[in-house]
């Protein structure tokens, strides 16, 4: 099981940048796991969605259509953290935001944690 903490979330202006960060641990994560890191999103009243991913060794990103252009999904395996860098932020960005581990492509998002909430204002 890996253990997932995000932090970085606040309160922005529209058009305004937030970091996220996600530290993983767990007794057998480390710089040579294989797997993903994704990042989701939940607003009120609708459903936790997709936003953007990466593979842990090889590093390849993937998102949402509706987030790029503007947000960036990196990681540092050194430091066992991924981040999500999000720019010109708009108010439909709102959203309490998750990260989560997965091992296979073809397999769930197994791990999670306990979200970090984003708030952009008009």
């Amino acid at each position: 099981q890996v253990q997932l903490v995000e932090s970085g979330g606040g309160l922005v202006q529209a058009g305004g940048s937030l970091r996220l960060s996600c530290a993983a641990s767990g007794r057998t994560f480390n710089i040579y796991s294989t797997g993903f890191m994704g990042w989701f999103r939940q607003a009120p009243g609708k459903e936790r969605g997709f936003v953007a991913s990466i593979t842990w060794i090889g590093g390849n990103t993937n998102y949402a259509d509706s987030v790029k252009g503007r947000f960036t999904i990196s990681r540092d395996r050194a430091k066992n953290t991924v981040y999500l860098q999000m720019n010109s932020l708009k108010p439909e960005d709102t959203a309490v935001y998750y990260c989560a581990w997965r091992y296979r492509s073809d397999s769930g998002w197994g791990d999670w944690g306990q979200g970090t909430q984003v708030t952009v204002s008009s």
